[in-house]
């Protein structure tokens, strides 16, 4: 499907485009709140400053897709696979990532608050500055990630992986 026939068809009222193939589109600052997308295929496409908010993205694989600036605020990504993803300054806040596969995205000052990222591979990811309060990061492999200057404040950690991952200057107060 392209990009321009999903935007018509949104713009009709469609909101279920589960397994649609759009593979390097082109969805530059559209407005697809409430959009289902679960199982695809969105690698390589540009979604910058997108809004996904409340969308679900179940499984969905946006490897190395653009979401810069994206708004997912209370998506549901859980499963997704965002290798290499870019969502630098993304709110992801309330977002589900449970199980996602976020390898060596670049999450700089993103916002994750209140995030759900259970069991997430977040293996060599870039956090710098990005704000994790109230995240549920239980059990994450965040073995090599940056999490430089990252507000980390309540943020759930137990059994998470932080072998070789660089706190420096990361706010850690009040973890549970």
């Amino acid at each position: 499907m392209k990009a321009d026939e999903l935007l018509a068809q949104y713009a009709a009222g469609k909101r279920d485009f589960t397994g649609v193939n759009l593979s390097e589109a082109v969805l530059e600052g559209a407005n697809l709140s409430g959009v289902i997308l679960d199982k695809a295929i969105l690698d390589g496409a540009d979604l910058t400053r997108v809004n996904l908010s409340q969308a679900s993205l179940i499984e969905a694989d946006l490897n190395g897709a653009n979401l810069n600036q994206a708004d997912l605020t209370e998506a549901n990504l859980s499963g997704a696979i965002l290798d290499g993803a870019i969502l630098e300054e993304a709110i992801l806040d309330g977002a589900n990532l449970s199980q996602a596969d976020l390898t060596i995205a670049k999450l700089i000052g993103t916002h994750l608050y209140e995030a759900e990222l259970q069991e997430a591979n977040l293996n060599a990811v870039s956090l710098t500055e990005a704000d994790l309060s109230h995240a549920d990061l239980a059990k994450a492999d965040l073995s090599h990630a940056d999490l430089s200057h990252a507000e980390l404040n309540q943020t759930n950690l137990s059994q998470a992986n932080l072998n070789d991952a660089n706190l420096e200057g990361t706010i850690l107060d009040k973890d549970r």
